[in-house]
């Protein structure tokens, strides 16, 4: 039988999802609770590469995921310039095996919408509008006071609650995130017929200019910018902001602004890494996803690492009769490799651009292969 009998999950993310449904599914009472009031129904797009398609196939989301998704397998890389020709295809690893494509891009509100939709079929409770408030651990287990609950005990607790943790910060754990020195700009838009993928666009007034589909007719496109205070700015001033910007570029760019609104979606948000020295846990408190790590979206694989990380938890508590420090350290000792890897190689990168290093001698095709064969392989 599982190592616990009742879990807690804070955070109703891709990890905290994740981590409940294989929990669920092994026989384990999980509860999620989730400190935003309602389930969010707008949002960006995400790209998925093949590493976490694999955890979501195991998680019985795959299907509907693909359907409602937009799978392909390259990269395009654009010029800047009033023509913006597309100067090389670079085909994607297939990471998740040769029976997922390489990347799908996909809304965010529809992963959300799947996995929360998974984890209470499989008998997982959860409660909105709910945060832990304070922590108590004994021999037991650990008492868990809320803000809108009666207190309870849980055998486990799992810190799924994203970058600025306040799981983290509960159990004493002192990692903070790092500034990169970038921010993105997201924009959710109608998607052109002729973007089949994703297309980069390195140089003009950004570092990055982007785009990924996430369906027959969406997509979400993203220009990376030295990282400043958008705060504060209206829904009109971040649409102006956007197509000011995306006005060094073409291609599907020009088609992109046109279809710019006063209601069309758009967020920034600045890149910022960590990830959490030696162990993951503090007695019977844990941490997954962006609890633990987080990085720059530079490689897109912050999703797929969090998606891995609620896999190899879930894997090593159902294995296990008993739940102890060696347990919970040896998830860590498996997972933070990996996860450092990832972070510093999605650093590495944006790096490069921050100190516009030559091509010759930032070898970012070098990087991209060592890291795909890293997350090829089973986490």
């Amino acid at each position: 039988m599982p190592a616990v009998r009742s879990v807690l999950v804070v955070g109703a993310g891709a990890a905290g999802c994740a981590t409940a449904i294989l929990l669920a599914q092994a026989g384990v009472d999980v509860e999620i609770v989730e400190s935003r009031p309602e389930f969010p129904e707008t949002g960006s797009g995400i790209t998925l590469q093949g590493n976490a398609l694999r955890v979501l196939r195991e998680l019985g989301v795959w299907e509907p995921l693909q359907a409602a998704g937009y799978a392909f397998d390259s990269v395009g890389i654009r010029a800047p310039g009033p023509h913006a020709p597309v100067v090389a295809e670079i085909p994607d690893v297939r990471t998740g095996g040769p029976d997922l494509p390489a990347t799908l891009g996909v809304p965010r509100p529809v992963l959300a919408r799947l996995l929360l939709d998974r984890a209470t079929a499989v008998g997982a409770k959860v409660s909105f509008d709910t945060s832990p408030t304070h922590l108590t651990q004994d021999a037991d287990g650990v008492v868990v006071s809320f803000s809108s609950a009666a207190d309870r005990r849980f055998d486990l607790v799992v810190g799924a609650d994203g970058i600025h943790s306040w799981t983290r910060r509960a159990i004493d754990v002192d990692t903070e995130p790092r500034s990169v020195g970038m921010g993105i700009w997201r924009a959710y838009v109608p998607r052109p017929a002729d973007v089949v993928r994703t297309d980069l666009t390195y140089g003009g007034r950004c570092y990055i200019a982007g785009y990924c589909p996430t369906g027959p007719d969406e997509m979400y496109a993203y220009l990376v910018e030295d990282a400043q205070d958008r705060s504060g700015l209206a829904r009109s001033e971040q649409v102006a902001t956007f197509r000011d910007l995306a006005s060094s570029y073409h291609g599907p760019w020009d088609e992109i602004r046109e279809s710019l609104g006063d209601d069309t979606h758009v967020n920034y948000a600045r890149f910022e890494h960590h990830v959490v020295d030696g162990p993951w846990h503090r007695g019977n408190v844990v941490l997954v996803g962006d609890a633990a790590h987080s990085c720059p979206p530079t490689i897109a694989q912050g999703a797929a690492l969090a998606l891995e990380d609620a896999a190899v938890l879930a894997e090593l508590l159902v294995a296990a009769d008993v739940l102890d420090d060696e347990l919970l350290t040896r998830y860590a000792t498996r997972r933070a490799p990996r996860a450092r890897a990832v972070v510093e190689a999605s650093v590495q990168i944006a790096e490069w651009m921050l100190d516009r290093t030559p091509p010759a001698e930032a070898d970012v095709p070098g990087l991209m292969r060592r890291v795909s064969t890293i997350v090829t392989e089973r986490a």
